[in-house]
């Protein structure tokens, strides 16, 4: 996401940070060329023109001009801005008051809604929260079999009613069904259209005074830009939004909409929608995400990642094997499994920082279906095998080649890197021949097996 932003930014910095004494003529041209990008990403004119009069408004001063390092300063002002024009902090949502809280999701045809609530309800239930869901969208052809199928993937009660053709007596009748299913939150799909219309405004404040919500989110498709934030003002005149989930963000590459939105709307994104599986949905930290754009990383991200996905007593049982050197082919699967937990390897390494800068990335290419041949090759293998590679003869590598449907050669490479890997382990612990640190030679590849 925002990686044309990213990469138009990272230019501007480059050249400010090469010059030894910052004049108003460097600062004005850097401006130029921040606005003409921020226009490119498909960011409203407005508030590309009132943010770049308050950063001007800060850098052409002395705390910048008579600094030691201008150029720094300047980025450092930018990532103020760009925090503030996003919402300065993150806004949790309303869950306060009597049981069952609603949560009603509003947009358009195709922005995502039945798959956000899915997302959603995997989000409240980490939080120990127990939702259910609504199916409200009575015209779209299968939204309410969708809606059930996400429901039983993720564990969530859903009520619908295929008979019932009226969406105010469908969330009628979910307000009773929630008491029995020991529910505490309803997060409500409604139906959307493909255009805004008097017929659909009508509907949906008939809804709001059925179901009293405590959030009316507006999902919107990031890759639509400034449409979206036109829905989503004609959104909060008719219904009064409380907040906007941004889908898609990561197939947009310019990301005009999430920094247009919260400012024309008034109204804060929530969150957003980083992938297509069921745990891909984010809480939105203004902070963490200026500082993605910048090309700064998200290290807190990441790591908040990692804590959802690895398992504390796991972690210990593997860094016991590390130091005892008996770390096996079936650790080498867990651990490849875990880190797919994540999400894509692009957006982990794009969450390190330095790491956002889009050249940089394009080196740290990974075809993510070898991660999946290196699971396959240790899936078809036998127990004893996983346990001790060293029996791994000609003729048991020939029968793992075919079984996984990789090469012989894929074999080898994932045996020889995973001795590899394994030597690195035991010097970082300390355990290398009679102390001494051999060299180990780089792997060509991201993940020393592949």
């Amino acid at each position: 996401m925002f990686e044309n932003l990213t990469e138009k930014l990272n230019k501007v910095f480059k050249t400010l940070k090469g010059q030894g004494k910052l004049t108003e003529k460097n600062i004005q041209d850097a401006l130029r060329e921040v606005r003409l990008a921020l226009l490119e990403a498909d960011v409203h004119y407005k508030v590309a023109k009132n943010f770049v009069a308050s950063i001007r408004e800060r850098a052409i001063g002395q705390e910048v001009l008579s600094s030691l390092t201008p150029g720094q300063q300047v980025i450092k002002i930018v990532n103020e801005e760009l925090t503030k024009l996003l919402g300065e902090e993150a806004v949790p949502l309303d869950l306060m008051g009597r049981a069952p809280i609603c949560l009603m999701l509003v947009g358009l045809q195709g922005s995502g809604k039945t798959t956000t609530a899915a997302k959603l309800a995997v989000h409240l239930k980490k939080n120990n929260n127990k939702p259910c869901l609504v199916a409200a969208d009575v015209y779209r052809p299968a939204a309410i079999d969708q809606l059930i199928t996400l429901g039983k993937q993720i564990g969530v009660p859903v009520y619908a009613d295929f008979d019932e053709k009226s969406p105010e007596k469908i969330c009628y009748g979910a307000l009773g069904f929630v008491k029995q299913s020991g529910s505490n939150i309803l997060i409500v799909d409604t139906a959307g259209r493909l255009h805004i219309d008097t017929e659909l405004m009508e509907e949906l404040q008939r809804l709001k005074e059925v179901l009293s919500p405590n959030e009316i989110l507006f999902v919107a498709d990031a890759m639509t830009g400034q449409d979206a934030v036109n829905v989503a003002s004609e959104f909060d005149r008719e219904l009064g939004i409380t907040g906007v989930i941004l889908t898609k963000m990561d197939g947009d590459a310019r990301g005009g909409a999430a920094l247009s939105i919260r400012e024309v709307t008034g109204k804060p994104i929530k969150f957003i929608g980083t992938g297509e599986k069921v745990d891909a949905l984010e809480v939105f930290h203004p902070d963490r995400m200026s500082s993605r754009i910048l090309g700064m990383g998200d290290v807190l991200t990441l790591i908040e990642k990692a804590q959802e996905s690895f398992d504390e007593k796991q972690a210990l049982d593997l860094a016991r094997k590390i130091r005892e050197d008996s770390f096996t082919l079936e650790d080498f699967r867990d651990q490849l499994r875990q880190v797919r937990k994540l999400g894509s390897l692009e957006q982990i390494l794009s969450m390190l920082p330095g790491m956002s800068n889009v050249k940089q990335m394009k080196n740290f290419k990974v075809d993510e279906r070898e991660l999946v041949r290196v699971e396959a090759i240790i899936n078809s293998m036998t127990p004893e095998e996983r346990r001790n590679h060293s029996i791994i003869n000609a003729s048991r590598r020939r029968r793992i080649a075919k079984g996984s449907g990789t090469t012989i050669q894929d074999v080898n490479r994932l045996l020889k890197n995973y001795v590899q890997a394994k030597k690195m382990m035991r010097q970082l612990t300390g355990g290398g021949k009679k102390g001494k640190k051999k060299r180990i030679r780089k792997s060509k590849s991201v993940l020393p097996w592949m």
